[in-house]
């Protein structure tokens, strides 16, 4: 902002910017994030506030995939107060709440939230709308395929021709898992791998098995009477085909690791940190 000033005869131009300790809000660092995206924001998303004043002053910001409780005792004990999930915060995609009023897990989850003034916004579709995909982008590096890249892609690569027991044993290792599921056949050898985070469906992961340069598809999760029993089916068969199961969050969570390093470029004088989820089940 420009203005001009009279002194002594004198006209000064003075230059006023915003000063580094002018206060962030949510919907301030919600509108930056619209203006880095290179899609256009759609009208109907799921990318909204959940919870929480968009219009209070941030003290810092956590990334993570889901905001469960433990992830937002987190966020309080290192002081942020504004979430960015990737996933749903309240048990379904709409994160709908009409059926939960009563529900103490709800009550108590809210009462949290509202307690340490906390703020939650979804970033889902529009992370992965943007180009590069930005949770493609983050798990890609985490899982060191970036080098065998077919062409540049971000679903398929070649990489050094292993088993599928060792492949799924090094994707254990570097996603620091307790278990992996492989559908398939752990003996066989291959060098054909593709990548599809989440849960895109049981139609398009065999639509992708299909394919004639997949042999091995590294993926998020399924359900079983899908994408598992057509693999099944095909190792029966003999055909080379097999599935690695990452799970959904650890098929997706550096995505939100490099979401906080992006928001790191355009969001400044704000600790930004990407909190990790725990596993969420046990394997007894």
């Amino acid at each position: 902002m420009q203005t001009k000033i009279k002194l002594s005869g004198f006209l000064l131009l003075a230059v006023f910017t915003f000063s580094s300790t002018t206060a962030q809000t949510p919907q301030n660092i919600v509108d930056q994030i619209k203006k880095q995206v290179t899609c256009p924001w759609a009208d109907e998303t799921v990318d909204t506030f959940k919870a929480g004043n968009p219009d209070q002053k941030v003290t810092g910001i956590a990334t993570c995939m889901f905001a469960d409780m433990v992830t937002l005792k987190k966020a309080v004990d290192i002081g942020c107060n504004f979430i960015i999930t990737h996933e749903p915060v309240f048990y379904n995609h709409l994160d709908q709440t009409d059926a939960l009023e009563d529900n103490p897990v709800f009550q108590e989850k809210i009462k949290f939230i509202e307690q340490n003034n906390l703020v939650i916004f979804r970033f889902h579709d529009h992370i992965h709308r943007t180009q590069p995909d930005g949770i493609s982008v983050g798990m890609i590096e985490k899982l060191n395929l970036k080098p065998f890249s077919v062409n540049g892609s971000l679903t398929f690569f070649e990489i050094p021709e292993t088993t599928v027991g060792e492949f799924a044993a090094e994707l254990k290792s570097r996603l620091n898992m307790a278990t992996v599921r492989v559908i398939g056949n752990p003996e066989i050898k291959f060098s054909k791998t593709a990548f599809m985070a989440g849960a895109p469906g049981g139609e398009r992961q065999i639509k992708m098995l299909q394919n004639e340069n997949v042999e091995v598809l590294i993926a998020g999760e399924a359900s079983e009477w899908e994408t598992y029993l057509f693999a099944n089916d095909a190792m029966q068969q003999g055909k080379k085909k097999a599935v690695i199961f990452l799970g959904h969050i650890k098929s997706e969570e550096a995505g939100m690791k490099y979401c906080a390093e992006w928001l790191q470029t355009f969001v400044k004088d704000l600790p930004i940190h990407f909190i990790e989820n725990q596993p969420n089940f046990n394997t007894l």
